[in-house]
C-alpha cells in the first residue's frame, strides 16, 4: 500500500494535465518550449550546485552510460531488422532507453531505503538529467519530422541551456561560490516548478492520444526493453562495480522505472513520434505498478 501511496501524486499530476487538455485544448509546443529552455536550466543548476561531488558519481556515471548505450543498441537492432525510418527509430529510442528516476525513482528509493538510499537516488537523478539533455535531445532532433525546419542534432544539443545550467552549477560548487539566499530562493522557485510542468505536459499529451492509432507491436517491444531488459542489464553492470549491495539494488530498481517524462517534452518539441513516446510513458508507468514490486522481491 505504501508503494501505491508513492504513485498517487505522480498520477494525480498527470491527471491534472489530462483534464486540462480535454477541457481547454491548449497548444502544447509553447509550453514544452518554456519547460526546456527557461525552466530546466534552473533545476540543473540547483541540483549540481547543492550536492557534493564524490567518487560515487564515477561509478553511477559508468552505470548510467553503459545502461543507456546498451538499451539504445538494442533499439537499433530492432530498427535494423524492421527497417524503421529515422523518425520511428528515434522515437523508439526515446521511449525505451531513458528512465524516470527523478519524480518516480527518487521517492521510490526514499520509501525503500530511507535517507541513506535517497542520497544515491539524488545522484542518479542529477546524472540522468545530463544524459537526457544531451542524448535525449540528440535523438529527438535527429528523428524530427517537422516540416518547418531541418534540425541538426548536435546543434540542438548545444542550444539547450540545461547543459550550461549544469556546468555552471558544477563550477560554482567546485569553487564554493555563494550566490546568496535571495538569488537561491529565485532559482529554487523556478526549479521546483520544472518537474510538475513536465508532468502536466505529459498528461496533456496523453489526452490527445487515440487508442486506435497505437502501434501495439512496437509498444510491446519498447516496454519489454524498458521494464524487463533494462533491469537485467543493470544487474550485470552492478555486479562488476565496487559498490555495496544497497547501491546495487538501487541501480537495478531505478533501471526498471518507467519511461522518463522528459522524453515526451522532447518528442513534442521536435515532432519525433510524440504520440508513441507518450503512450510508452503512460503504459510503462501503469505496468510498473506490477513489475517493480515483483522486482523488489528478487533484489531486496
Amino acid at each position: 500500500m505504501e508503494f501505491i501511496g508513492v504513485l498517487i501524486p505522480i498520477f494525480g499530476v498527470f491527471l491534472l494535465g489530462f483534464i486540462g487538455q480535454k477541457v481547454w485544448r491548449f497548444e502544447l509546443k509553447p509550453i514544452s518550449t518554456i519547460a526546456i529552455y527557461l525552466m530546466s536550466p534552473f533545476l540543473a543548476f540547483r541540483t549540481f550546485y547543492q550536492n557534493d561531488i564524490t567518487l560515487d558519481y564515477v561509478y553511477l556515471s559508468i552505470y548510467l552510460v553503459v545502461l543507456c548505450a546498451l538499451s539504445i543498441g538494442f533499439c537499433y537492432i530492432l530498427a535494423f531488422f524492421n527497417r524503421w525510418d529515422k523518425n520511428m527509430t528515434s522515437g523508439f529510442i526515446l521511449a525505451s532507453a531513458f528512465m524516470n528516476n527523478g519524480n518516480y525513482g527518487a521517492p521510490l528509493i526514499l520509501l525503500i531505503f530511507g535517507e541513506e538510499g535517497f542520497r544515491y537516488a539524488v545522484i542518479l537523478m542529477v546524472l540522468q538529467q545530463l544524459i537526457m539533455c544531451t542524448a535525449g535531445i540528440y535523438y529527438a532532433a535527429k528523428g524530427s519530422e517537422s516540416g518547418e525546419q531541418a534540425f541538426s542534432p548536435l546543434k540542438e544539443v548545444v542550444k539547450v541551456p540545461i547543459v550550461y545550467g549544469a556546468v555552471l552549477g558544477l563550477l560554482f560548487n567546485w569553487m564554493q561560490l555563494n550566490i546568496g539566499d535571495q538569488v537561491m530562493s529565485a532559482v529554487s522557485m523556478v526549479a521546483d516548478a520544472t518537474i510538475p510542468t513536465v508532468m502536466i505536459v505529459l498528461g496533456m499529451q496523453l489526452a490527445n492520444i487515440s487508442l486506435k492509432q497505437l502501434a501495439y507491436g512496437k509498444l510491446a517491444a519498447s516496454l519489454s526493453i524498458k521494464l524487463l531488459l533494462a533491469p537485467v542489464i543493470a544487474f550485470t553492470i552492478a555486479f562488476f562495480l565496487p559498490v555495496d549491495d544497497m547501491v546495487k539494488a538501487i541501480m537495478i530498481l531505478t533501471a526498471a522505472t518507467p519511461t522518463a517524462a522528459n522524453t515526451t517534452i522532447y518528442a513534442l518539441q521536435f515532432q519525433t513520434k510524440p504520440g508513441f513516446v507518450s503512450s510508452a510513458t503512460l503504459l510503462s508507468t501503469l505496468l510498473s505498478i506490477v513489475t517493480i514490486p515483483l522486482l523488489m522481491l528478487l533484489v531486496l
